[in-house]
């Protein structure tokens, strides 16, 4: 490897190099960190910073330091690192691409002097050529342009196994695009693009930040809004907590002493959660699916004429993205490669085709099945008790961590199992058990007492499942040894004997566990708890002696459905069900 070429992404907010290494394109990592912030600066001694110290700089120095360079690649506008000197964006860019090269040199050992370097389909050819300037002042012959959702299919294998046709969803930091790709072999076309440079993840952390702003007390927050590095901790904070909304289904933003007021150091503590996340970021995702339907439209395709959709750009991490694209489109969309990298990776097999070897794809580690639990709910409109959520999907990168939220189903319930599945059947008993746990000494507290249920899985196929009890941290783990691995005969025979004990009974079992055994129906819970709530709006209508029997019966069914005692919830249900109908027919 005399003189390699690399692949490199020049991202809005982070940018990446890859090179074949050991006969395999990896991303190249500088003492850990694969992805380098796109930003640039002056630090106080007047010395040159890019990528992380850079990043760390703009919240304490925003008027020495540039981010976000790309969205002006080819305009004449220039920008300052806090000085008299003016910087052209191909002299930005070109000082990331110098961090790059180096980066590269490290890692191979050898000169890097030849690049293959990706841009958005929608950039003009001035940007382009503004692309291949940066290049040259960093040092690199630019031997190749090629557009991002082609170096995302390529780090994905399209085309080797026939021509196929992807819809690639790029949600960057700074900058989105949808673009239809056509490949064959080495032959590739977009046939159609459209996005928004000016949309991004940068974008959802605005308006999280705003959302942040809103729920503090006006004093504090004109006195953050008037203190440019409060308003720059609060922007990193936004933007942390997004991040970490896409696994987990809650989260803090914790910044304290940001502001003083009369002399009083003042702190923000807030929690944000998912569901509030998603309802801020709405509008913006619904923008990038207006931008999926005139793609399709202007290439003449329609959604069923795909073969997939890539997702590509770290802002496609946020769940609510995958879930309105499968249900505009009816796929699912591929986020096996990590969308941060993904990019990089193509142009890395791009730069390793050119150099003449035989790269398919890239090789990633990813789960293999998805993990998750069994939970209350409806499969097909009907009420079910072994209903099954994924926690870490099928084809989820490894290693990974997810959290999901569950709820419990009555007052002052004191236990939760934990049972765990492996599969992608909506009913639980349709996949494999591979183990369970109780968690005991819950709060007696009004449902629903929120239970978060954490999963890790790592390269070793090893899955720990942590259940916590929010309110107080009370939690219980259990660890799954070669959760990955393929099941024996044997090992099917036993997972399928411990469903048939824990599930003893419960309806569409003999689907698939049955031995020949009676079974006796489980009566479902969710139908219970309804039952439960009815009962009680109805009591203040209620004759004395009715409301009495009412209680009664109540009571007991609670503490039929606390013990677990299938028999006496399913009689005592008929039974209120029939009380409660002569009750409203009066």
């Amino acid at each position: 490897m005399n003189d390699p070429i690399v692949g490199i992404d020049l991202g809005t907010t982070n940018s990446e190099v890859a090179a074949v290494i050991d006969g395999e394109v990896q991303v190249i990592d500088d003492a850990g960190e694969t992805i380098l912030p796109s930003f640039v600066g002056l630090g106080p001694d007047d010395q040159l910073i890019v990528g992380t110290p850079a990043r760390n700089q703009y919240i304490v120095y925003p008027e020495r330091t540039v981010k976000s360079i790309k969205r002006l690649m080819g305009t004449d506008e220039q920008v300052s690192l806090g000085g008299d000197q003016r910087y052209s964006p191909a002299e930005i860019s070109a000082v990331i691409l110098r961090a790059l090269k180096q980066r590269a040199e490290k890692k191979l050992g050898v000169a890097v002097k030849r690049a293959v370097i990706t841009v958005p389909a929608y950039f003009s050819d001035r940007q382009r050529q503004a692309t291949r300037d940066a290049g040259a002042i960093a040092g690199l012959e630019v031997v190749r342009i090629l557009n991002e959702p082609t170096a995302a299919a390529l780090a994905y294998g399209a085309g080797r196994g026939g021509a196929s046709t992807l819809l690639v969803y790029d949600l960057g930091g700074g900058t989105f695009d949808v673009s239809l790709v056509r490949i064959d072999n080495d032959i590739t076309e977009v046939l159609a693009s459209h996005g928004n440079n000016h949309l991004g993840g940068d974008d959802f952390d605005r308006l999280v930040a705003d959302s942040i702003l809103a729920r503090l007390p006006g004093k504090l927050k004109r006195a953050i809004e008037a203190d440019r590095r409060a308003m720059s901790r609060i922007a990193r904070a936004a933007e942390e907590a997004r991040k970490r909304l896409s696994f987990e289904p809650h989260t803090f933003v914790r910044e304290e002493n940001i502001v003083d007021i009369n002399g009083v150091p003042q702190h923000v503590e807030i929690e944000i959660d998912r569901d509030e996340l998603e309802e801020t970021i709405l509008p913006l995702i619904k923008q990038t699916l207006e931008s999926v339907h005139r793609a399709l439209a202007d290439a003449g395709k329609r959604p069923g004429d795909l073969d997939g959709i890539l997702l590509v750009g770290g802002a496609t991490r946020t769940p609510l993205v995958s879930s309105l694209l499968e249900e505009a489109t009816g796929f699912t969309p591929r986020q096996d490669l990590h969308p941060d990298l993904c990019v990089a990776l193509g142009a890395g097999v791009q730069a390793a085709r050119i150099e003449g070897h035989d790269i398919e794809r890239v090789l990633v580690d990813v789960s293999p099945w998805s993990f998750g639990v069994s939970h209350v709910g409806y499969i097909n409109d009907l009420p079910s008790d072994h209903c099954f959520r994924a926690v870490i999907g099928r084809n989820t990168p490894l290693p990974a961590s997810r959290t999901e939220p569950f709820q419990t189903l009555y007052d002052d319930q004191k236990s939760v199992r934990v049972s765990i599945f492996q599969g992608e059947d909506r009913d639980a008993l349709k996949n494999v058990f591979i183990g369970d746990f109780l968690v005991e000494g819950l709060s007696e507290v009004p449902a629903p007492n929120e239970i978060l249920c954490r999963m890790d899985l790592d390269l070793d196929g090893i899955l720990r499942v942590t259940a916590t009890e929010k309110a107080t941290g009370l939690s219980k783990q259990t660890t799954i040894e070669r959760a990955t691995a393929a099941l024996s005969e044997s090992d099917l025979a036993n997972a399928r004997a411990r469903m048939r004990e824990l599930f003893a009974g419960a309806d569409d079992a003999d689907d698939d566990f049955d031995d020949g055994d009676d079974a006796v129906p489980i009566y479902e819970w969710p139908a219970v708890v309804a039952l439960l709530a009815r009962s009680r709006s109805l009591l203040d209508k209620m004759p004395v002696t009715d409301r009495e029997d009412a209680i009664v019966l109540n009571e007991q069914l609670h503490l039929a459905l606390e013990n677990g005692n299938h028999d006496e919830v399913a009689r005592l249900s008929k039974e209120l069900e029939d009380f409660l109908f002569f009750i409203e027919e009066r």
